[in-house]
């Protein structure tokens, strides 16, 4: 395992692009086998929160453990899931406990751990790859050689750009609406409602889900939980999505939208579909959201995740749709896999090998997971009979028991 390997006598070096999870956990994986590892993030300040919750796997908590060396759990316990319906009513529920955490409590904890390791304010410019060193040059005029580069930059990494131009995010032809709600905002019906529980709501041709995580700095409890809520909508790629994109400053916005650049209208029409479309609970947390934020839902599948002595790991590899909510548990697989097989490889090259064929297969079968799982909302844009077909495949027990999970992995 990663952290078992002595440190050889004159250490490998390692530059990580991408400060964000994936990048944390790979350098300080890549640390405990005895590689000098920096880190180096475009942002010249503190990631601030993406404003998401993670539904965790046991894979993640055990990463987290290791890569930070503390053991306490972090986190929100849920008991089960309940899908409401328009009314209010429960449609059906089952006890499934899980435990839920924000991005940005998890991103702190390893930010902690690797503090000497990381450089802000660090964008990189060019990548040269020469022998078998490898060449990170930076924006600031600072330069690294190393013996290898990991790649943890994201959808839109840089270096893929650079070393594979032809992957690109491909749309899904839907939209997630996403928000954090303090838990002192919401009204005891919602408390009672949502914050024991992962929660659904499916109008025609959507799904709503939500549950409690934990909260920011200060966090001391109960009393500190925030409901993070995930809303899918179909949205046509040539009408929709240009108009939602359309940024309150008058910009033409493709791919992303900054939060705070997101037009009036379009959060005010969202609110009224919220109040008329979903559970009363739901539509309550929708309106008391600070600062929702909008993300075309894409699939990425890079063609190769090791080019010379350049590693991807995360979503500058692979990007599934959020339904098996896999993202950061596979960042975090990828960066203990990449250091597990350098540890115990017989060189450099072939342990990077060895790495990119295991963690395709396992990246490519993670986004046909979410294919299927978000085929249902890929159809409300097609035709009348197919969005029949899926209307019928969709039962709430099953849309309720299969996302979030990795029950079946094996076989997806």
């Amino acid at each position: 395992m990663a952290g078992s390997a002595v440190a050889e006598r004159t250490p490998k070096r390692a530059v990580v692009v991408g400060g964000s999870i994936g990048g944390l956990f790979a350098g300080l994986f890549l640390r405990q086998i005895g590689w000098d590892v920096s880190i180096h993030e475009r942002a010249s300040e503190r990631l601030g929160s993406r404003g998401a919750g993670i539904a965790t796997h046991n894979e993640l908590h055990d990463a987290l453990a290791m890569a930070a060396g503390r053991s306490e759990a972090i986190g929100v316990a849920v008991s089960g899931r309940v899908v409401i319906a328009r009314s209010g009513d429960v449609v059906c529920e089952a006890e499934r406990p899980q435990v839920m955490m924000s991005w940005d409590r998890i991103w702190q904890r390893l930010r902690t751990s690797a503090d000497e390791l990381y450089r802000h304010g660090s964008a990189l410019a060019a990548v040269e790859q020469r022998d078998q060193q490898v060449v990170a040059r930076f924006a600031n005029g600072n330069e690294v050689v190393a013996d290898l580069l990991v790649a943890a930059d994201g959808i839109h990494s840089t270096v893929r750009r650079q070393l594979l131009p032809k992957i690109e995010p491909r749309y899904a032809g839907y939209v997630a609406w996403r928000g954090l709600v303090d838990e002192v905002n919401l009204s005891h019906q919602a408390r009672e409602r949502l914050l024991d529980k992962f929660g659904f709501c499916l109008p025609a041709g959507e799904q709503m889900l939500g549950y409690p995580v934990d909260g920011g700095p200060g966090f001391d409890g109960r009393a500190g939980r925030r409901y993070n809520w995930v809303w899918y909508r179909p949205a046509d790629s040539g009408r929709d999505l240009p108009r939602l994109l359309k940024g309150s400053d008058g910009r033409q916005y493709s791919g992303a939208i900054p939060p705070d650049r997101l037009h009036p209208g379009i959060l005010d029409e969202m609110r009224a579909d919220a109040a008329r479309l979903l559970a009363p609970v739901f539509a309550e947390v929708v309106r008391n959201a600070r600062q929702p934020l909008l993300q075309p839902i894409v699939d990425l599948e890079t063609t190769d995740m090791v080019v010379g002595r350049v590693a991807f790991v995360g979503d500058a590899a692979f990007v599934a749709r959020p339904h098996p909510a896999m993202g950061v548990t596979k960042a975090a697989g990828d960066a203990r896999a990449l250091a597990d097989i350098l540890a115990f490889g017989v060189d450099i090259d072939s342990a990077l090998a060895a790495y990119g064929a295991q963690r395709s297969a396992y990246g490519k079968r993670i986004v046909r997971r979410g294919r299927h799982l978000g085929a249902y909302m890929e159809a409300q844009l097609l035709t009348d009979e197919e969005r029949e077909m899926a209307e019928r495949s969709r039962k709430p027990e099953t849309v309720m028991n299969e996302n979030a999970t990795m029950a079946g992995l094996e076989s997806w």
